[in-house]
């Protein structure tokens, strides 16, 4: 390879990326190879997982994988264009009849990723002249979007109802968007959706909900936190637009969003990576169809599920007491033991690494300085006896760093 000129902006980052590295948050990408149930092969060494999103164990369910078969024999393996030109099959058509009907709303948009969703609906919505009120803890594809759009952006403290209506209650802007997570990714928390539709209906604004890691979860038969909320079927708002992930709980890829006819055709019209990026291919529409028929049906995963959460807060209440470590309230699949300092979390990793143990430890920037943690991610795919091997390696470690 040829070399840079010596005054080249490209000459520091060598010097950048060992910074990154002295400060402890140098990311690195691992090898992975799934060895039935919650167990996984990582660089060739078997780990018991305690970081994936697929919430209720269906990605591996034989029948998602037979219907991805089928569709690829249906449909190929590509979808061969954008879906405004060739690329919307027969199945990408009826996994948004079927979304909408699972989640209880008029329609739905089905996009190829769930990141891609947020980073375009949101400049759809608002644009230079208008005001987004976002949650300090919203995830960082909604931040990119309201970055996108130009709109004057407030972020009002996580969760803070009385701080988001005084917001919005001095905003002379004719459109508003409030933007909030639903189950927040980083503390497992949930916010609370009522209140925040009847702020939006009070001062003429819209909701823009992501339920990444709600849908299939949270609500009657999985439903997602609307339902939770009762503001579905005949009691949901034309001010809320919903959004969901489909590589989760659904265990496939993709997202979408879903809400009035009105306001998913103006999305259709208007999103850019829904209109200039090739669609998802139809076979994983077909498998997502058989998705939503599992997670509709599944209320045993979702019982499974709750049950190693109680296990797990639990198991660690007695190495809370030992430990300066918090174990944050949640009762989704996200429990976040919050350690503090970057490297103490970073030897705790690896420490349960040693064990054949993989729970990751997030830091700055993804989380708030001082309070980098282990994100430990339940799932229904999770052992008691899986739980049991967490909690004693935790107990383990904390009495001999005493």
């Amino acid at each position: 390879m040829q070399a840079l000129m010596p005054d080249s902006w490209l000459q520091a980052l060598p010097q950048q990326l060992q910074k990154l590295q002295d400060q402890h948050l140098q990311r690195h990408r691992r090898e992975v190879v799934p060895a039935g149930g919650a167990h996984v092969k990582v660089n060739g060494q078997p780990m018991l997982q305690f970081c994936s999103n697929d919430y209720l164990g269906l990605s591996q369910h034989p029948v998602l994988i037979e219907a991805a078969r089928q569709g690829a024999l249906e449909f190929g393996v590509g979808a061969g264009g954008s879906p405004m030109v060739n690329g919307h099959s027969t199945a990408n058509a009826q996994l948004e009849e079927a979304l909408a009907s699972y989640v209880q709303l008029p329609r739905a948009l089905y996009f190829y990723a769930g990141f891609a969703t947020n980073v375009s609906v949101i400049p759809a919505l608002v644009g230079a002249d208008d005001a987004i009120f976002s949650d300090a803890l919203n995830h960082a594809s909604l931040i990119d979007g309201c970055r996108l759009s130009r709109a004057s952006i407030h972020r009002y403290e996580h969760t803070d109802l009385a701080d988001l209506e005084c917001r919005l209650a001095a905003s002379s802007h004719r459109r508003k968007l409030v933007i909030s997570d639903a189950v927040f990714s980083m503390d497992g928390d949930v916010a609370d959706i009522r209140a925040l539709v009847a702020l939006c209906e009070r001062y003429d604004a819209l909701l823009m909900l992501d339920d990444a890691h709600g849908f299939g979860i949270c609500g009657p038969q999985g439903r997602g936190s609307l339902a939770a909320a009762g503001l579905t079927g005949a009691n949901a708002s034309p001010r809320v637009l919903y959004m969901g992930t489909l590589s989760k709980s659904a265990g496939v890829a993709g997202g979408f969003v879903a809400g009035s006819n009105t306001l998913i055709e103006w999305l259709l019209q208007r999103t850019r990576s829904y209109t200039f990026a090739t669609a998802a291919p139809g076979m994983l529409a077909r498998a997502l169809q058989q998705s939503l028929s599992a997670m509709e049906e599944g209320d045993h995963l979702r019982s499974q599920l709750q049950a190693r959460i109680a296990q797990l807060r639990a198991g660690l209440a007695p190495v809370l007491a030992i430990t300066g470590w918090q174990l944050l309230p949640s009762n989704t699949p996200i429990q976040a033991l919050v350690i503090g300092d970057n490297s103490k979390a970073l030897q705790l990793m690896e420490a349960l690494r040693e064990r054949s143990i993989w729970v990751p430890a997030i830091r700055p920037p993804t989380v708030a300085a001082g309070t980098a943690r282990l994100r430990i991610a339940l799932s229904a795919a999770h052992t008691p006896q899986d739980i049991v091997q967490l909690v004693n390696a935790l107990q383990e470690i904390a009495g001999r760093s005493r």
